[in-house]
């Protein structure tokens, strides 16, 4: 019974050492993967965008020439300072008015009911602009931002798989319960091959003896 059990524990632990191993290399390849293609990635935190975007959601923009943005654009930018906001905002583009010192914006986001009460210049001469999101995997990195959360989902995993090597090193340094057994009866055979030899070597004297005996007696 304790066998069956242990068995069914090993086979759990590997399961779960497998399924975080894939979502560790998943997780790996989705941040990786748009970085090499220059892709920027925006968790969202907010509600704004419901209904195209939902909080939790993980967002990547690629990067467009200020000249090129059009009505419908989703962006990430900074809000002006009359605004009073200096966190990233992620909303749709709703005007584009054109103007000597170059083109003026007003957002919105989906869920509001209002447009954003500012109009504004984008600095830069790049913007990022929405492309593709990943529903949910913000969630990821709002936990991960927390020191208690990093240590449980990466120092608890990486806990258990220290633990199985550690074990499946330490089985194979033990010896097989049958290769103790054929140690022991080797030990036992040569202790009685040593006494069966230290035997031998003190009757050999008197067998000499004798012979050299019986060798003085039959001499004419």
């Amino acid at each position: 019974m304790l066998s069956i059990a242990r068995r069914a524990a090993r086979r759990t632990a590997r399961v779960l050492v497998g399924v975080v191993g894939v979502a560790t290399l998943v997780f790996a390849l989705i941040i990786l993967i748009p970085g090499m293609l220059g892709l920027e990635r925006y968790v969202i935190t907010g509600g704004s965008m419901s209904g195209s975007i939902e909080r939790g959601d993980l967002v990547f923009s690629e990067s467009r020439p200020v000249g090129d943005l059009a009505v419908g654009d989703v962006i990430t930018y900074i809000p002006p300072a009359e605004s009073g906001l200096t966190e990233l905002v992620t909303h749709r583009i709703i005007e584009v008015e054109q103007s000597a010192e170059g083109p003026l914006f007003r957002t919105q986001g989906d869920a509001n009911a209002s447009a954003d009460p500012w109009q504004f210049r984008l600095d830069g001469e790049s913007q990022a602009v929405h492309i593709a999101t990943v529903p949910a995997l913000g969630w990821v990195f709002i936990a991960l931002a927390d020191s208690a959360n990093r240590m449980l989902l990466l120092g608890v995993p990486s806990a258990i798989i220290a633990l199985m090597a550690l074990r499946e090193i330490v089985r194979l340094l033990r010896p097989a319960p049958g290769t103790v057994r054929n140690l022991d009866e080797l030990s036992a055979r040569a202790r009685a091959t040593d006494s069966a030899a230290t035997a031998a070597d003190a009757e050999a004297p008197r067998v000499l003896a004798a012979s050299r005996v019986t060798a003085i007696v039959d001499q004419p």
